[in-house]
């Protein structure tokens, strides 16, 4: 991506000495001004269509932190390109991205690393109707999922049913391609993976009951991070700072959605206008105290949960090559207590 800058001219002068002196030291302060006060212009591409789970983003953004940090940063979707691949090809310097899929992704020499976790734990898992009576995973027996098509599904749901004795042959598992947790259970289909903090809340507000079968309750193999800020190795070799820029910023946007939900649901509104304000709203409140959570401060990563889930992922044969967790992640950029 060309890289564009935008100049911000600030012509304060001391009209000192001759004429002379006064054109030379004019000369001089333009061109520190310019070195000073140019912003560098760099790109973040969402995961999906603009929710809760990018609020730091846009925080940062409307608050001017991105700009205190020296960057002008541009928050753009996906497409059909992805996340991940603009993000690894060069095409946009950050992205939101799942430990899934970097895990997956470096397996195939893909360089996209993990630079600060959204949220602590996942708050994913598996959605039905109250009247289905889905209550845990034993109850998936006779039911009909509807999913993405991806092998990962499958092997989730096999680790939660074999918990229980259940047989994953008795499920019948079906490709609802897009179709949202509602439109689903409307056609047809018995439960859905979703992460409770923006469908659960959205069921919430329509008044429809439902049941979670939260992943994290029946594996803690399945305790990753999801989502994840993101970069390429290019970045961190070759604009260190940049990077440690970016993840300042946005970890101070975030924090301010922690401390103030209320406000930064009113920032993602505003700028995100198709969205539903009551439903930020809610989602946001909720969603507050799971960015950091128990961390000692937010975006920070554990080696042991990328162990772990490439550990599951092997065992359920849907990883294959060599990874190393290590370099799949750094906390080496967050900012440091009293920065």
């Amino acid at each position: 991506m060309k890289r564009f800058y935008i100049f911000v001219m600030i012509a304060v002068f001391a009209l000192v000495g001759c004429q002379s002196n006064v054109a030379q030291t004019n000369s001089t302060s333009n061109e520190q001004t310019n070195e000073t006060n140019e912003l560098e212009k760099v790109s973040v591409v969402l995961d999906w269509t603009p929710n809760t789970n990018h609020t730091g983003l846009y925080v940062a953004k409307e608050n001017g932190y991105f700009e205190e940090q020296g960057l002008d940063v541009e928050i753009i979707q996906p497409g059909d390109a992805g996340a991940d691949q603009l993000v690894a090809s060069g095409n946009a310097e950050f992205g939101v991205s799942y430990q899934e899929s970097i895990t997956l992704a470096r397996t195939q020499d893909v360089p996209i690393v993990s630079i600060a976790a959204v949220i602590q734990h996942n708050t994913s898992g598996f959605a039905s109707p109250a009247a289905k009576k889905i209550a845990s995973p034993k109850d998936f027996e006779g039911q009909v999922y509807g999913g993405w098509g991806s092998p990962i599904e499958q092997a989730v749901l096999e680790t939660l049913m074999n918990t229980e004795n259940a047989d994953i042959n008795k499920l019948d598992i079906v490709n609802a391609g897009d179709a949202d947790f509602f439109t689903m259970t409307n056609q047809g289909i018995d439960f859905a993976w979703i992460y409770y903090a923006w469908t659960g809340i959205e069921a919430e507000l329509r008044g429809e009951d439902i049941n979670m079968v939260y992943l994290t309750d029946y594996s803690e193999k399945l305790d990753y991070y999801t989502p994840v800020l993101a970069t390429n190795e290019k970045m961190i070799e070759e604009k260190p700072e940049t990077v440690k820029a970016f993840v300042a910023a946005a970890s101070q946007g975030y924090q301010f959605a922690i401390e103030k939900p209320e406000e930064a649901a009113a920032i993602l509104s505003k700028a995100a206008p198709e969205l539903d304000t009551e439903l930020v709203l809610e989602s946001q409140k909720w969603l507050a105290d799971k960015y950091q959570d128990d961390a000692p401060r937010f975006g920070e990563q554990k080696l042991e949960v990328w162990q772990n889930y490439a550990e599951w992922m092997k065992e359920n044969g849907v990883l294959e090559g060599d990874f190393d967790p290590e370099a799949a992640f750094t906390n080496e950029f967050l900012p440091k207590e009293g920065e």
